[in-house]
């Protein structure tokens, strides 16, 4: 299996790139991994990089995109940071990922049973992680459909919150960058929620967020 080279990621479309994602998932949870020379690809790469996708994820452990995905060395951009929230560095690392490099694909991706999402439902304040926390509240306060227990040891509610963060953080990015917003209107690139299940291995993408191309003018037709 080589790395991406410009003229495979070139081809690509932001649905098809979409859809790599979505049957590389399959094969982690199927247990039917690609297997890869990552030594091969070192040298494939040395040179340059293509990758096709941009995902911005937790620091967990346990959600390492390039695994989640089956992907392999100079395949995709992997941000990550406790409770994926959205900054200027990671927007400017987005801008760089699909204007300058050429990913035709951003995964804005949750997973159960995040620990920050806790701590913001718990309201901790400690350190510099009280900012990061801070970025989470509001969906926090958005969640209004659980009126007892609103806490870390209601699952239901954490998962709630969970699922509101990252579609803010969709919304966050289409409104807080320009060049990522301009090359999804030209259907150069795309943008999705989703999350990921670290009982199962599962991703579920949330389709209703999903900004591809025509598909952005449709969304907003029907909101």
């Amino acid at each position: 299996m080589k790395a991406h080279t410009y003229l495979t990621q070139s081809s690509l479309t932001p649905a098809t790139a979409l859809e790599l994602l979505r049957e590389g998932n399959t094969r982690f949870v199927s247990n039917l991994r690609i297997n890869r020379n990552l030594l091969q690809q070192v040298n494939q790469t040395a040179e340059g990089q293509w990758p096709f996708a941009a995902i911005v994820s937790c620091m967990d452990s346990r959600t390492s995109a390039e695994l989640i995905f089956d992907q392999g060395l100079g395949d995709i951009f992997s941000i990550r940071l406790a409770g994926a929230v959205i900054s200027e560095n990671v927007l400017g690392s987005l801008e760089y990922a699909c204007k300058v490099a050429g990913s035709k694909i951003i995964v804005v991706m949750g997973h159960t049973g995040c620990g920050a999402i806790k701590g913001a439902c718990d309201h901790v304040e400690m350190g510099n992680l009280t900012g990061l926390l801070g970025k989470i509240r509001p969906a926090v306060f958005q969640e209004k459909t659980i009126k007892e227990n609103r806490t870390s040891s209601n699952h239901e509610f954490v998962e709630a919150v969970t699922n509101i963060h990252t579609e803010r953080s969709v919304q966050a990015i289409l409104e807080q960058s320009v060049i990522i917003a301009d090359m999804i209107d030209r259907g150069e690139l795309g943008i999705i929620g989703a999350m990921y299940d670290v009982e199962t291995g599962v991703v579920t993408f949330h389709e209703h967020t999903c900004r591809v191309g025509q598909a952005l003018e449709t969304l907003n037709a029907q909101a």
